[in-house]
């Protein structure tokens, strides 16, 4: 079975159907489904989704995009919530210099935090970097050098640079729809060349349908066309890429427990 390692049941784009996408999902063969936290104020509706189900767990964190309108989160905060048996990664977190939605001094205030909350509780870091390539690799290293954490760069679609710095952390790199998009040849090449047990799959549902359902609405079923073209990718066949990408989860995420038939 797959993993969807990255989606946003949560958010209102799935109001009117959430169980049905949920079930959609299973049906597929997608048995662990991971609802991330984008908003602290707003998590314990994200647990409560995740307990819905046995196979659906849940992060606890806050979005660079939303550092600025969320009230400052602390570390007790997050170490706190994540003490719930739902949680298992702190994040999404990290630096978005595209949009610039909160300052960039703040965003990296809150990284260090979330970073300082992975490094105690040895929850898997969940990193959102856009468009700042530079200070995330830099940070992550810097970090470190203070304590190591597990980690995962999530909807990866930046440099390879970055992305051999990633492996050499230590960290994971999780792969979205945009993999299958026309344009990111680019992004195909990096990943041929990572290490296949430092992968995963996400959907980042709603967002990034891919191909072929690209301009859709996300859900976690459409994990497996990332999976596929993935495979392909690496000269592997669908089941033993599933197979791969799934225990490299339960590997980083070890506080998740395999649904039955998931491994």
């Amino acid at each position: 079975m797959l993993v969807d390692s990255h989606c946003h049941l949560d958010f209102d784009s799935f109001d009117e159907d959430r169980s049905e996408t949920i079930q959609r999902a299973f049906d597929a063969g997608v048995g662990t489904l991971v609802t991330i936290c984008t908003h602290y104020s707003k998590f314990q509706t994200i647990a409560a989704i995740a307990e819905l189900d046995p196979r659906i767990y849940c992060s606890v964190g806050i979005h660079p995009h939303q550092v600025e309108e969320e009230d400052a989160i602390n570390l007790d905060d997050l170490l706190q919530a994540a003490k719930h048996p739902k949680v298992i990664g702190i994040g999404e977190t990290g630096l978005d210099y595209f949009y610039d939605q909160s300052p960039r001094e703040d965003q990296q205030t809150s990284f260090r935090t979330h970073i300082a909350a992975a490094r105690e509780t040895l929850l898997p870091l969940i990193v959102h970097t856009r468009d700042a390539d530079d200070d995330m690799a830099a940070i992550l290293k810097e970090e470190m050098q203070i304590g190591a954490f597990p980690c995962v760069l999530h909807c990866f679609s930046s440099s390879r640079a970055l992305a051999e710095t990633a492996i050499e952390l230590g960290f994971y790199l999780s792969l979205s729809g945009i993999l299958t998009f026309k344009n990111a040849e680019e992004l195909r090449e990096i990943i041929r060349d990572m290490p296949v047990d430092r992968l995963l799959v996400e959907t980042d549902s709603p967002f990034l349908a891919p191909i072929p359902n690209r301009g859709k609405r996300n859900e976690p079923s459409f994990v497996v066309h990332t999976a596929e073209k993935a495979a392909s990718i690496r000269g592997l066949d669908s089941t033993s890429f599933a197979k791969i990408t799934t225990g490299n989860f339960f590997r980083l995420f070890s506080k998740a427990e395999p649904s039955s038939g998931a491994n």
